[in-house]
C-alpha cells in the first residue's frame, strides 16, 4: 500500500493491467453481481434531483424498478445502490448491439446533466473504501474482467493509466501526477 495524501492506493493498481474491453464483455459488469452499483450520499441526492431527466434515457424496464424500489435502494450490507432488474442488471442499464451501457452517461453525453456516472462505476475496476482518514483505492478482479485484464497486459497497460481520465476527474491531476511519480520510484 501506498499512501498519498489522504488515499491509500494498492500497490495493485501499477502492478496490473487493464482495458475494458466492450466487444467481449458486452459491459457485463453492469448487468451482474450481487447488488447494484455502490453509490455516494451525494450521487443519492443528484439521482433524486434529477431523475426526470434521466427518464427519457432509460428502458422501460429500469423505469419499471425504480418506479416500484425508489431511485437508490440500501443493499443486504447496508450500502447505497443502484436498484436491479430481475436482481441482475442495474436499473440504470440500456443495451445498444448487445452492449450494455450506463443511462446516466449517456444522459450527460446528451448534456442532460452534469453528473456523468457514479464514481464507482467511472473507477472501475478500482473500488474505492472510506477510512476516518481519507479513502483506500484498491483493485477488484472480476471473472468477467478477464478480457480487459489480456488486453491490458497486451498493451502493458498498468490500472491507473486506464483510468488516468476518471481518476483525474474524481480526485484531480494532481493526485493523478503523484501516481505517475511513485510508478516511476516503483523503476515500472
Amino acid at each position: 500500500m501506498i499512501q498519498i495524501g489522504d488515499k491509500i492506493v494498492s500497490k495493485d493498481l501499477f502492478d496490473h493491467h487493464f482495458i475494458c474491453h466492450l466487444q467481449k464483455c458486452e459491459g457485463n459488469c453492469c448487468v451482474f453481481g450481487d447488488s447494484g452499483a455502490p453509490l455516494e450520499d451525494e450521487e443519492v441526492s443528484i439521482l433524486d434531483q434529477h431523475i426526470e431527466l434521466l427518464k427519457p434515457h432509460m428502458r422501460a424496464e429500469g423505469l419499471r424498478e425504480i418506479s416500484e424500489q425508489g431511485n437508490w435502494v440500501v443493499d443486504g450490507d447496508g450500502d447505497k445502490v443502484t436498484p436491479l432488474v430481475n436482481r441482475e442488471e442495474c436499473a440504470y442499464v440500456i443495451f445498444e448491439d448487445g452492449i450494455a451501457w450506463c443511462a446516466i452517461e449517456k444522459a450527460f453525453i446528451a448534456g442532460s446533466i452534469e453528473f456523468q456516472k457514479p464514481v464507482s462505476c467511472h473507477l472501475y475496476p478500482i473500488r474505492v473504501s472510506h477510512l476516518k482518514t481519507g479513502v483506500a483505492l484498491n483493485y477488484h478482479r472480476w471473472s468477467i474482467c478477464e478480457p480487459a485484464r489480456i488486453l491490458g497486459e497486451k498493451e502493458q497497460m498498468p490500472v491507473f493509466r486506464f483510468l488516468k481520465e476518471a481518476l483525474t476527474s474524481v480526485y484531480g491531476s494532481d493526485f493523478y501526477s503523484e501516481l505517475e511519480l511513485v510508478y516511476k520510484e516503483m523503476g515500472k
